[in-house]
């Protein structure tokens, strides 16, 4: 059932999120005692900002007062940003965070993966994929190839100003 409700709140708010310029990237519905946490992720070229959740926190509360979604069990909503932790899944999740180190596990599997930056979509590849940056070399990664990708924190990272 809860698949099903999750399924329902997707469809339900793709297209009011759509309307204020946000992609909604996940839903989760979870048992907190005699609650429920609904947990709403959203992305946007660009970032999201705290407005930009506010604005999106408002409109998802909105509509889901006016719906039977839910259902009569309290629930706690909560509207977040996509974050770092979340896999790279979408051709678009490429895109945003080109600039950025990514650890591509391949399928079939290659020993250790890779880790390299994302410098752009590659239209070339059959299907699509991206070009990573890999120890100075540039490698064309098919996304029908990624088996999982995530974004690496860099926290000492030089700005492109520094590296001069």
């Amino acid at each position: 059932m809860a698949a099903d409700t999750t399924h329902r709140v997707e469809e339900l708010l793709t297209p009011p999120l759509a309307e204020l310029g946000l992609d909604l990237e996940a839903v989760e519905i979870t048992p907190a005692g005699k609650r429920r946490v609904l947990r709403v992720a959203v992305d946007t070229d660009g970032g999201v900002t705290l407005d930009t959740v506010a604005d999106a926190t408002r409109e998802v509360s909105r509509v889901l007062d006016e719906s039977d979604v839910m259902g009569e069990q309290p629930y706690t909503l909560e509207v977040t940003s996509r974050g770092v932790d979340r896999p790279l899944t979408l051709p678009r999740h490429w895109r945003r965070n080109a600039g950025r180190l990514v650890k591509v596990t391949l399928e079939p599997p290659l020993e250790g993966g890779l880790t390299g930056r994302v410098l752009d979509h590659d239209e070339d590849l059959d299907g699509g994929g991206v070009r990573l940056e890999v120890d100075g070399d540039v490698t064309r990664v098919a996304y029908a190839d990624v088996k999982k990708a995530l974004v690496q924190v860099e926290l000492n990272r030089k700005s492109s100003e520094e590296e001069i």
